[in-house]
């Protein structure tokens, strides 16, 4: 993780520009500071090695008060940050900006992990996440107790509306890709089915997951059971339209995974804030 979190980090600090004029004019050189990262609304703790990728290219460092995965309270000084204060305040925005998004992710994923608890249904993430950003939004996923899926379209099949499309207007047949998508070592093989004649054809393919796209509940309850009759062992995946209301249902109806592409593509931002105290110019320690 941490060469990605270096990476966003350089990208982060880069699109504030070379100088930071404001604290150029106005902070004396030297001033050593330290600042509390405050967890203001409160939720689940996520995003701290990316944070800490801008704090030490910043040359600052931080002390972290509460683990990755922690669901804290409003109001919780998560970590603290130390170094010239010229440097932390460089550094303040972009890892703001990083810990909101992280939390916002890891929050909102812990609200679905616990809709479906007892079921054991995990849900996951999707590939709709911001550019640049995936490896902080697995990772923010996997922080409020989501599964991994896909990161990339290197290393598992995935046949989707418009693969189908594309096999019905060319020569070759889903059971051909996918055996020589096993010959290259490939054994994650998923099939998203939009009704039962595509279903039918996955399993005999030999497909290893059933994606059941934007189907209500009791089609997925059905499916499931068609698709586990004609392949022992399938996996079934509930995708599309799914909300913290209904996901649920969907868990009970059968699905052992859910990926929820709002998690990532719709995240509200948590409330975070960073607060400076400064050092031996008559401030406390903070």
């Amino acid at each position: 993780m941490r060469p990605d979190a270096e990476r966003i980090a350089a990208v982060a600090l880069a699109e504030d520009g070379e100088t930071d004029v404001t604290t150029t004019l106005i902070v004396p050189a030297g001033l050593e500071a330290q600042a509390r990262i405050e967890y203001r609304s409160g939720g689940v703790a996520a995003g701290a090695p990316f944070a800490e990728a801008v704090a030490r290219a910043c040359e600052c460092r931080v002390e972290w008060r509460v683990p990755e995965g922690r669901m804290v309270p409003p109001g919780t000084v998560t970590g603290v940050v130390r170094g010239p204060l010229g440097r932390i305040l460089r550094a303040e925005r972009p890892m703001l900006n990083l810990l909101q998004r992280a939390c916002g992710i890891a929050t909102a994923t812990r609200a679905y992990v616990e809709a479906v608890r007892g079921t054991g249904c995990r849900i996951l993430h999707t590939r709709k996440t911001a550019p640049g950003l995936r490896s902080l939004d697995v990772a923010a996923i996997l922080s409020g107790g989501g599964g991994r899926h896909r990161l990339d379209l290197s290393h598992e099949v995935m046949v989707k509306d418009n693969h189908w499309q594309a096999l019905h207007l060319g020569s070759n047949d889903l059971a051909a890709a996918l055996a020589e998508a096993r010959a290259r070592g490939i054994t994650s093989l998923q099939v998203e089915v939009e009704s039962v004649t595509q279903l039918e054809l996955a399993c005999m393919a030999g497909a290893t997951r059933l994606l059941v796209d934007n189907q209500a509940p009791d089609t997925v309850r059905e499916w499931a059971q068609l698709g586990r009759e004609l392949s022992p062992g399938i996996e079934i995946e509930a995708t599309g339209g799914i909300t913290l209301d209904n996901v649920r249902a969907y868990a009970e109806a059968g699905a052992d995974f859910i990926s929820v592409g709002a998690l990532t593509h719709s995240v509200v931002a948590a409330d975070l804030g960073i607060e400076v105290a400064v050092r031996g110019v008559g401030a406390g320690p903070g």
